[in-house]
């Protein structure tokens, strides 16, 4: 069943389109991955389904209602919670009190509720020990499971996660890959912005590509490596003429 879906997304810098009339599906319990070199729009599409952007034409339908024009809080609200590749949480807080503040204004909970489900989040994702640590002196593995532990907290039953890989070493990410199929098993859909093209095969059901703002390939991660336009954006034509 899809969930989400961009129908035409372009979104314009000046007289640069960061994005140009972008089709894309997402179904219920999957983990999308989207690719692309440098500059090919991932991150502004990925904003533009979170509402921090506004596209320029198309629309985005999440559960078959129209997004598009509505501010974050409200789309977060709606059930799409979106992770920072720059990790920012509140370093005066505490672990626990990061995940209890997305609990009472993300999903608007009661403080006893948040409170239950910030203690349970922390647990799940692997932070039980360091509740009481403050944020602002955790590990860079440990920033980023608390980011995804505020996007739980949210409630969101979408998750779109930028970068959750960068500045991690191959044991991390492996925890990470990890975690991320947990919450694929507790039936959320993610959608994952990666540069680490192994943590993408390996975590994505489906993979889309972009490349200079355009979508170029779609398919399983076995296709999308076979894809002679993937090839060419990653590698240049050249290589594809040896092949």
């Amino acid at each position: 069943m899809v969930i989400l879906e961009g129908r035409k997304i372009t979104k314009y810098f000046g007289a640069i389109a960061a994005v140009q009339a972008v089709d894309f599906s997402v179904h219920r319990g999957e983990i999308l991955g989207m690719i692309g070199p440098n500059g090919a729009g991932k991150t502004t599409l990925f904003n533009v389904i979170a509402g921090i952007y506004e596209p320029d034409h198309g629309e985005v339908l999440f559960r078959g209602r129209r997004l598009s024009g509505m501010k974050p809080h409200k789309i977060c609200r709606e059930g799409i919670a979106k992770t920072s590749q720059i990790v920012q949480p509140f370093a005066q807080m505490s672990v626990f009190e990061n995940v209890l503040v997305a609990g009472l204004y993300g999903r608007g909970l009661s403080l006893r509720d948040a409170a239950r489900e910030a203690d349970k989040i922390t647990d799940f994702v692997g932070l039980g020990g360091l509740k009481s640590a403050g944020s602002g002196s955790i590990t860079v593995p440990d920033r980023r499971r608390l980011e995804l532990a505020r996007a739980l907290a949210t409630g969101a039953e979408m998750i779109l996660l930028d970068e959750n890989m960068a500045g991690l070493n191959p044991s991390e990410m492996e925890g990470v890959l990890g975690l991320f199929r947990k919450v694929q098993e507790q039936g959320h859909t993610l959608i994952v912005v990666e540069h680490v093209m192994r943590a993408v095969m390996e975590i994505s059901d489906r993979i889309i590509v972009l490349n200079y703002g355009q979508k170029i390939a779609e398919g399983t991660p076995s296709e999308v490596a076979n894809n002679e336009k993937v090839i060419e954006a990653y590698l240049g034509e050249k290589y594809v003429s040896y092949r």
